[in-house]
């Protein structure tokens, strides 16, 4: 059975979402992408754009959202601890 994500994962994964789609990206997308429910989803963007992780941008009726420097250093040093940890056979 798979492990279950943790949180620090699944924001990983959100912003990963966005990094991967030219850093912007639809919310459809990120539901998608990140494997979480609508309302678990909206929980994550409220939080990360509370924290300065991630920009909502709004242009008409559509909404994107993009990675803030602080978005992009949370994924480079996740990165970082996940190959640390990989390195010593340690789950990340």
């Amino acid at each position: 059975m798979a492990k279950k994500r943790d949180r620090l994962r699944i924001i990983y994964d959100i912003l990963k979402a966005v990094h991967d789609k030219n850093n912007r990206i639809k919310p459809t997308h990120i539901l998608y992408k990140s494997n979480l429910s609508h309302q678990m989803m909206e929980e994550y963007l409220k939080e990360l754009m509370g924290k300065d992780f991630i920009l909502e941008n709004i242009q008409g009726d559509s909404k994107t959202y993009s990675l803030t420097q602080k978005g992009f250093d949370y994924l480079n040093k996740y990165k970082m601890i996940a190959e640390f940890t990989d390195s010593f056979g340690l789950e990340s």
